[in-house]
């Protein structure tokens, strides 16, 4: 390649990076959001997702039921979407806005986690479940409506919940229902079935 094409490669970088993160159309997100949620809740389940030129997460359909559902994110390196119950809506909507303000990794549940136990940040007082699907990249195929390609996580959140109170190990086990953060306001059974 001579130093002229190479210069003009990568100045067209940018655009092409631009253009491999471009969001999917609003009805192909909304239906690849929906996947890991079980089929009776879909039809009355919130989701949100993103627009051209904005990367932050925008309501793609209105809902009544009990959850809230993420397209994938366009510039992440794979497929990742989720759906959780409306009670933990103020808990994920409050990581969303501290990502958004620069606060990183996991300093996002040290702030949240403060502020659930000075009563500013409320937390279910009951179960409160997650559904995810999770892949590389491509693993939603939009012509058939499917992510077989994608491997499936569960969990229900039960916040302060121990191994001594829940009777679960704190010990990662793929098959098996296992404890993740216990005792936190974060504690959650995690259910990742073998693949």
């Amino acid at each position: 390649m001579t130093p002229r094409l190479v210069l003009l490669a990568l100045a067209f970088l940018p655009l092409l990076a631009q253009a491999q993160s471009a969001p999917a159309p609003a009805a192909q997100q909304i239906a690849a959001a929906l996947l890991p949620l079980p089929p009776e809740f879909r039809a009355d389940a919130r989701v949100l997702g993103y627009q051209a030129g904005r990367h932050e997460l925008v309501p793609l359909r209105a809902g009544k039921g009990p959850f809230t559902c993420l397209a994938t994110d366009p510039a992440a390196d794979g497929f990742h979407v989720a759906c959780y119950h409306q009670s933990l809506e103020p808990f994920m909507a409050r990581g969303r806005a501290l990502r958004a303000s620069g606060v990183k990794g996991d300093q996002v549940d040290t702030v949240r986690f403060a502020e659930v136990r000075a009563g500013k940040l409320a937390m279910p007082s009951h179960p409160a479940s997650l559904y995810q699907l999770f892949g590389p990249p491509g693993a939603y195929d939009a012509a058939s409506g499917t992510a077989k390609k994608a491997q499936s996580l569960y969990i229900v959140y039960l916040p302060g919940a121990t191994a001594a109170t829940t009777g679960l190990s704190v010990k990662p086990a793929e098959g098996t229902p296992w404890l993740m953060f216990p005792g936190t306001p974060k504690a959650h059974i995690m259910f990742e079935p073998k693949m």
